[in-house]
């Protein structure tokens, strides 16, 4: 995938590189608070970037540029309760290009599973942890218990460019995985059994057994987003997971739970940064929106969301214009080029309906563009004022989350080449500190803010306070 970091300093060819951290610019990050907490209080992440200034408890990323293509091995029987908890090992798809380590930030490989009862609808997550291949957890594994018939969904997230899966007794077979098209796989991003996990959930949807939260409004009186807004989405929306782990000072890993972040008091937490935490995470606690959680399988009493959730979520919610991955999404091509097959592929696996090029309602290259050209650029305006006293999901790239959004955004409009589809500029101007942090954006097209109430600015300073404190105090929560 063609991409931009954060100071323009190196854009790997789309080919080498198919995804990236936070997805269209490459963010490393460790984070120190919980994310289980974020269905409980809503509270802001610290996020670091870069390796020299990585949680100093993580195990720090090599000065060279890591090796971003790693392979996963998938258990035996992936769907079943077994399955999913035994550990998924991580390992260099090619060695020459030197290991992969789970606890380094820039490599780490993240599984969520999403769970339906399809005698009831009720639905619930669980996240498989990823070691090290050989490597043993830090502390013991969660085993979920499973409704009779239950249909899992498996989704993966990646911090490096390609992520590989790999059988382990036919496992691949067995969990119905998809890597990408035939010699072409995504990237980042794969799923195991969704298609048939969506089919399942649509279907009790449609017989009352689901109920999907209605959208509310946010502060800013707007809709709050979804996975489908583009105001949030970027040149390869949907992909990557809200799962984290837990990672102490000498590399090993475990689930994060209550109970294991009480026993491992030096662990930080690894996250993967994706447009899924991004809306829970981030975007949402600004607008004072909320995701739709669900029981958590991996920490009991807790409730969490998850991919699968989102989409449902969205597809059920999110009005028109609505943002569906184009043809031109660099995780969706095929040597280069536009691919409907492996772009209907990609689709399946995130609820979305096939692109075969007669549907009206499905956005091509150039309406995507232009949307995330107008509505996204609008809407990342309009709540100014209660993004810029967010904090930002990487401090070391952007000092809030309105300059964080506006960079993302920008690199969004390149890495699809918009400006080639539509013929345009880019039209926002970052501006940088003397470290490279973008401070600052400024539109061409300038669309009005919306007023932020007074109280907002307390909140959030306080928000950034306490994330500030998560650094220096880790599993503070």
């Amino acid at each position: 995938m063609r991409q931009q970091n954060h100071r323009g300093l190196h854009r790997p060819p789309r080919e080498h590189t198919h995804g990236s951290l936070w997805s269209s610019v490459r963010f490393r990050v460790a984070v120190i608070v919980p994310v289980f907490v974020l269905a409980a209080s809503a509270t802001a992440f610290s996020l670091f970037s870069g390796a020299s200034n990585a949680a100093p408890t993580a195990a720090p990323a090599p000065a060279a540029d890591p090796n971003p293509d790693c392979s996963l091995v998938v258990p035996a029987n992936p769907l079943s309760a077994t399955g999913l908890a035994t550990p998924y090992q991580l390992f260099a798809t090619d060695p020459k290009g030197g290991k992969c380590d789970e606890a380094n930030t820039a490599q780490s490989a993240f599984v969520e599973a999403t769970i339906l009862n399809p005698a009831t609808g009720a639905l619930s997550v669980y996240r498989p942890l990823v070691l090290n291949q050989g490597a043993e957890p830090a502390a013991p594994q969660v085993v979920p218990t499973l409704p009779a018939n239950a249909v899992v969904g498996i989704w993966f997230g990646f911090n490096g460019g390609n992520l590989t899966l790999r059988s382990h007794r036919n496992s691949l077979h067995n969990g119905n995985c998809t890597n990408g098209a035939h010699n072409s796989i995504f990237g980042q991003f794969a799923f195991c059994n969704a298609q048939t996990f969506f089919t399942a959930a649509n279907a009790a949807i449609a017989q009352g057994k689901i109920k999907i939260p209605a959208l509310a409004k946010g502060k800013d009186g707007l809709p709050c987003m979804t996975t489908r807004d583009y105001g949030l989405i970027d040149q390869d929306q949907s992909d990557n997971v809200i799962t984290s782990y837990l990672v102490r000072p000498n590399g090993r890993l475990a689930q994060n739970n209550a109970a294991n972040a009480a026993r491992l008091r030096d662990a930080t937490t690894l996250v993967n940064g994706s447009d899924n935490l991004l809306l829970d995470g981030f975007v949402d606690p600004a607008l004072g929106c909320k995701p739709w959680t669900v029981p958590d399988l991996t920490n009991p009493g807790q409730q969490v969301s998850s991919l699968a959730l989102n989409e449902l979520f969205a597809a059920a919610n999110q009005q028109a214009p609505i943002a569906l991955v184009p043809a031109n999404d660099p995780m969706a091509l095929l040597n280069d080029k536009q691919n409907l097959v492996k772009a209907s592929l990609y689709r399946s696996g995130v609820d979305q309906p096939a692109m075969t090029g007669t549907r009206t309602d499905v956005p091509t290259p150039t309406t995507y563009c232009s949307n995330l050209l107008t509505v996204g650029a609008k809407r990342i305006q309009q709540d100014r004022n209660f993004f810029v006293k967010a904090p930002s999901p990487d401090p070391g790239a952007a000092n809030s989350l309105y300059t964080f959004l506006a960079s993302r955004w920008s690199g969004s409009l390149t890495n699809l080449a918009c400006g080639d589809v539509i013929k345009v500029g880019n039209p926002v101007k970052l501006v940088t500190d003397k470290a490279g942090v973008v401070v600052n954006a400024f539109f061409r097209t300038v669309c009005p803010a919306v007023v932020a109430p007074a109280t907002d600015a307390a909140t959030a300073n306080a928000d950034s306070a306490a994330a500030v404190q998560a650094v220096a105090k880790p599993n503070k929560y």
